[in-house]
């Protein structure tokens, strides 16, 4: 049980590493007959007939998982079975014969795990056909007085149920469902970091030509952590982790269209390509009333600058905690440079040399950056100068206005001169 995107079908698909490698069945059997234990009419029959001599198959672990979605056109005769009026004609049996049978996918499933994903969308109806399996481990067909010992490990995956409101897991099922585990998202960026660089699909080209800052995949991560915690999204739908695995794939794409346009052999990713993650996030949160007000693009981008603003004080001092009239801020001279009527333009597709120019133009900005992070290699001290920026920005310190080549930094009360509000 858990909210979407917490890897649920993929614990249940891992579980087949803990089966035996390799187990013997009867040959030609539907439901893997255990030929020291069979219980289906056919292995009973060859056993008896041909004794020692029984022809066996070997089944491997990797063959002993089956899955269903609980869809709404699932029915019982696909999970249990039905008569086979075909096989009753080709064999000339009456449809009393339990040789007519057609079993299901959960026969079939004998002696393996059998997981049915989203198991509140399956129709009530169908959960009932479940409860003698589970609890007596046996199955009805039709008229027929089966009692076929199966023996299988069932998983179902579901969401929380003030999430799911398709339907619920009927009373009854869920007393005879043994124990509910509660899967959660990722707990820190170390593990998110993991598991989003496991899942992304990257090109190799793509990995020798566009290099990515450390702080840059930690800064992706943050944005799932904010999305989370954030009063636009809705809280019950939860943020899935394949947010950042599709905005890291977005990013890389962005860096290397700009590559392409500017020629270059290689580049690097710039806090300015974030904003070629929009779509990601857009297209993965479920935002509240208000949310939907303040629009998806609108809420996504104070997503990425909510991440700016939570991971800057772990590289440079706390803008918080400084007073305003504080004259030994390591930032008077930065802004001080910004009221002088000097503004800095970022534009998306600058090439490599024009984007490193524009920001070595301030030059508070570079000794900043040498006092507070002088381990930084060459190529992350612009990820981290333009960092400082936003976080200037989203700490009202400057004014960072979104042009339609890129993104224009100016001091915040020019600004607003500028454009007549005071």
């Amino acid at each position: 049980m858990g909210l979407r995107g917490q890897a649920k079908t993929r614990m249940a698909r891992q579980m087949t590493d803990l089966l035996d490698e390799y187990i013997p069945a009867v040959a030609g059997s539907e439901i893997n007959d255990d030929p020291l234990q069979p219980i289906s009419r056919f292995a009973k029959d060859i056993i008896a007939e041909k004794g020692d001599a029984t022809p066996l198959r070997w089944i491997h672990r990797s063959e002993r998982y089956y899955e269903k979605l609980a869809t709404p056109d699932v029915t019982v005769a696909d999970l249990i079975g039905d008569v086979d009026p075909i096989k009753a004609a080709s064999l000339k049996l009456p449809y009393s014969d339990e040789r007519t049978l057609h079993f299901g996918m959960i026969p079939r499933a004998h002696r393996s795990i059998f997981v049915i994903n989203e198991l509140p969308d399956l129709q009530s109806r169908i959960q009932v056909a479940l409860f003698n399996i589970l609890q007596e481990g046996d199955i009805q067909i039709r008229g027929f007085q089966l009692r076929l010992k199966l023996d299988l490990q069932f998983i179902f995956t579901a969401n929380p149920e003030d999430y799911t409101n398709r339907g619920s897991i009927v009373t009854p099922l869920k007393d005879r469902i043994g124990s509910q585990i509660l899967t959660h998202y990722p707990e820190t960026i170390e593990i998110a970091r993991k598991i989003t660089s496991q899942e992304a699909k990257l090109k190799q080209e793509q990995a020798e030509h566009i290099g990515i800052p450390d702080i840059a995949l930690d800064l992706l991560e943050q944005i799932a952590f904010e999305a989370r915690d954030n009063e636009y999204v809705d809280s019950k739908s939860g943020v899935s982790t394949r947010l950042t695995i599709s905005a890291l794939e977005n990013l890389i794409s962005t860096a290397e269209r700009r590559q392409l346009i500017s020629g270059s052999a290689n580049t690097r990713v710039r806090l300015s390509d974030f904003m070629g993650i929009i779509p990601a996030i857009t297209g993965k949160v479920e935002l509240v009333y208000e949310g939907e007000q303040e629009g998806a693009g609108m809420v996504a981008e104070s997503l990425i600058g909510l991440a700016v603003k939570t991971l800057f004080p772990k590289y440079f001092p706390d803008l918080d905690k400084l007073k305003a009239s504080d004259d030994q801020s390591p930032y008077r001279d930065l802004i001080a440079w910004f009221s002088k009527s000097n503004t800095v333009d970022l534009h998306f597709d600058y090439s490599d040399t024009e984007y490193q120019k524009a920001l070595l133009a301030v030059k508070p900005l570079a000794k900043l950056i040498k006092t507070h992070q002088p381990e930084a290699s060459e190529e992350d001290q612009y990820f981290l100068m333009e960092m400082v920026l936003w976080a200037l920005a989203e700490y009202s310190k400057l004014n960072k206005e979104r042009i339609r080549e890129g993104f224009n930094f100016a001091d915040l009360f020019g600004s607003y001169l500028r454009s007549g509000e005071i």
